[in-house]
């Protein structure tokens, strides 16, 4: 296997260190927000009432009310979607998917993990009530999955978490197109074309270079509100508004102008310098990786967990558990995730690899791609997201929820017992290219 640039250097970008912590520190909260839903859906019959009350919001006399659910499912987790709209966007331009070959390999792995999921899932529900909810079981959760590969993927696992992010960035491109397109039943077009046409506002001043977060977030609002009229789901309106926030490299001529205002405060300490000199620091990073700064935390350790205790909350008595057992729903959803994952992702990379479309760090070796495409089968945030969107009844609802904690938590156990079977046979760590400091003190010997 041929050796990306990324793996000449030896390391990966700041940023994308910053993504994969938080997103593997926020793994935790969301596995701790689903297990209280579960026991609080059990225990108490509160659960459904709680989220089930409304809130409204008035602007004179005009009102937008929904319940509590709605609330995080429709307006918070824009959020969390407005974060892997940054995300991508940072990738594709700075990030490890810039260049024909970096994302040749991740996107057809991705493709083969949607497509060979969704037929799998109906192929055991073809003419029956879940047929169009193939979309539960294409999607990976990039948190989950990052957390898991803490536990129990390979010593090195830096080069391996870089190719499932780009994976689950792909994975996330083709999941929301699919929410957009088949998960919409009516549309209202005037709101869409308002909508419409403020996307184009601000698509000319990101031409025009016209940046002040006040503006954006209000363009933003009104697109969310417009879009949510028209019917289409308004989590587009976050990947759209987080596409279009630049992202660029640190520039010579912004470092120069950072270095010579902070000799300048040296030199003379006062108020207007430092200013001057907060300015020219804060312009030498890209506005993507601000807000990737400032909201990230919120997403990974808020709104997500927030989202998990809202929608992961089902009654596991004798009769739902007997229901999911003969249901075609959950049985799809379990086989799509835990075969359809493995086989799809594993033969996408084969085919870029075997075609030489795309290459991989050769730190990586079969045993820990194959490991990892197991450990994509986790399919949580997203899956319980199209879930929603797909069932109005609360039975079937009931039976894909079951399905997908069963098969993420499966995904997890082949994706372990994979990696102790072949993760380590051949594996070698990269070179950091950074000497390793000794502990403390650094005192000359006596």
């Amino acid at each position: 296997m041929a050796v990306t640039t990324l793996a000449e250097r030896g390391d990966l970008s700041r940023a994308a260190r910053q993504f994969l912590r938080t997103e593997s520190g926020s793994a935790v909260m969301l596995l701790s927000a689903a297990l209280v839903a579960l026991i609080w859906a059990n225990v108490s019959g509160s659960y459904e009432t709680f989220w089930h009350t409304e809130l409204s919001l008035r602007f004179g006399g005009v009102a937008l009310t929904e319940d509590l659910r709605h609330w995080v499912n429709d307006g918070l987790m824009v959020i969390f979607f407005f974060s892997i709209g940054l995300e991508i966007s940072r990738e594709m331009t700075i990030g490890e998917l810039r260049g024909g070959k970096a994302i040749a390999t991740p996107a057809l792995a991705a493709l083969g993990g949607l497509t060979i999921p969704a037929l799998l899932y109906v192929a055991f529900n073809a003419g029956g009530p879940g047929a169009s909810a193939w979309g539960i079981a294409i999607s990976t959760d990039t948190a989950v999955l990052l957390g898991v590969l803490a536990l129990v993927g390979p010593r090195c696992p830096d080069q391996l978490r870089i190719f499932l992010l780009a994976l689950a960035v792909v994975d996330d491109i083709g999941a929301i197109a699919a929410i957009a397109i088949f998960y919409t039943d009516h549309v209202e077009w005037t709101a869409l074309l308002i909508a419409i046409g403020l996307f184009l506002a601000t698509v000319a001043l990101r031409f025009v270079n016209f940046w002040r977060t006040p503006i954006y977030v209000l363009i933003g609002v009104l697109m969310w509100v417009s879009v949510l009229e028209s019917g289409i789901h308004p989590s587009v309106v976050g990947v759209l508004m987080g596409l279009l926030v630049n992202a660029y490299a640190p520039q010579r001529r912004d470092l120069m102008r950072l270095q010579l205002a902070g000799t300048s405060l040296l030199v003379d300490p006062t108020p207007e310098r430092a200013l001057a000199a907060q300015a020219a620091a804060v312009g030498t990073i890209s506005p993507n990786e601000r807000l990737q700064l400032r909201i990230q935390p919120w997403s990974g350790y808020v709104i997500v967990p927030l989202f998990a205790l809202a929608n992961a909350g089902i009654v596991l008595d004798g009769q739902t558990l007997r229901a999911a057992a003969s249901s075609p729903i959950t049985w799809g959803i379990v086989v799509a995730l835990v075969v359809g994952k493995l086989l799809g992702v594993s033969a996408g990379t084969w085919v870029a690899l075997r075609t030489g479309l795309g290459r991989v760090p050769d730190t990586l070796r079969w045993g820990q791609l194959v490991g990892g495409a197991a450990l994509s089968g986790i399919g949580f945030t997203v899956a319980l997201f199209v879930t929603d969107l797909a069932f109005d009844d609360e039975a079937l609802k009931s039976q894909a929820t079951i399905g997908i904690l069963a098969g993420s938590v499966l995904a997890a156990l082949l994706g372990w017992l994979i990696f102790r079977l072949l993760g380590e046979r051949g594996g070698q760590c990269a070179p950091s290219g950074l000497p390793v400091l000794p502990p403390r003190p650094w005192r000359p010997p006596a």
